[in-house]
């Protein structure tokens, strides 16, 4: 666990730099996109301020708006069917849509009342999503629920969490991570054999400033954007974290937000830019984690 500022003490066995010149645009014309995921086929999804649902071509020269579904959309998570789930920050709601761009409302309502504020989700591989409530912006009142396979939803952890943001599954799926964007850590919570929340600890901290969204890689080390200083993290599997990528000039990595692995070989970091009008995307030639969506319903990877 990192204590200092990471950009102050890098700590040894990091990868290099990463050129804020080999960032590249990917994609154009979307509505300041926070949310991004890839599907099995190489298609990448975005989300709009005005609830634009985007589905982009490996290449990124066709780009298709899907659905509206109104409000403004955050987190966008893919299951293994390629239906979209759409963290819906003004309709308080999490939203599916099906192949065929059919909008309905998958969750709104926990065992302890309403969403609030719906800012992203993962799914484990048996289906359940856990959802991110970050509450209000410097309230230091956000949790994380659970909507389980068989549509009932809870609250997983009641926090408080300080802004509760981006979520990542380890692979072994005994511990979420969790980003609490107001206090620029990342904190992981153990997940018992009966899917209850177990201890409560801080993985990492110092990530200057206001960390959005993460991803593992296929060793267990966290590529992590933050929003405050257009700056990607590399946090390793010990919880130790350096800079790995900055924009001083705020032009290739504009306010960045949700992150994900795609690409022809899955070693491409796609980024959400909440102040552009496109993606990024990183070529790490460093494979990420498989997600649920990448997997066939036997627990294979269907996707690399």
């Amino acid at each position: 666990m990192n204590k200092s500022d990471p950009t102050v003490k890098p700590v040894a066995n990091f990868p290099a730099a990463f050129p804020i010149e080999s960032v590249h645009a990917f994609g154009r014309d979307l509505d300041h996109s926070e949310g991004v995921a890839v599907g099995v086929d190489g298609s990448i999804y975005a989300g709009g301020e005005l609830g634009q649902v985007y589905r982009i071509s490996p290449d990124g020269q066709d780009i298709d708006e899907i659905a509206c579904t109104g409000g403004f959309n955050l987190g966008i998570t893919l299951d293994h069917k390629n239906n979209i789930y759409v963290c819906n920050t003004q309709l308080h709601a999490v939203l599916r849509i099906d192949v065929n761009g059919r909008v309905d409302r998958y969750a709104d309502q926990t065992n302890a009342g309403p969403l609030l504020t719906p800012n992203f989700s993962v799914f484990d591989s048996q289906g359940n999503l856990y959802v991110s409530d970050s509450g209000v912006f410097k309230g230091n009142n956000g949790r994380v629920c659970c909507i389980r396979a068989n549509g009932k939803a809870t609250v997983f952890h009641s926090g408080p969490f300080a802004f509760a943001n981006g979520l990542a599954l380890n692979a072994q799926e005994d511990a979420l991570f969790v980003i609490e964007s107001n206090c620029d850590r990342i904190t992981r919570i153990e997940i018992k054999r009966d899917g209850t929340a177990g201890e409560r600890t801080i993985y990492c901290d110092g990530l200057a400033h206001v960390p959005d969204g993460m991803a593992f890689d296929a060793e267990g080390n966290l590529y992590v954007a933050c929003y405050g200083l257009n700056r990607i993290y590399f946090v390793n599997s010990n919880g130790n974290a350096t800079l790995f990528c900055e924009d001083l000039e705020n032009y290739r990595l504009c306010t960045p937000t949700n992150v994900a692995f795609g690409g022809e070989h899955f070693d491409q970091l796609y980024v959400g830019l909440l102040g552009a009008r496109c993606l990024a995307v990183m070529d790490l030639k460093t494979p990420g984690m498989p997600l649920y969506a990448h997997r066939d319903q036997k627990g294979g990877v269907s996707c690399v």
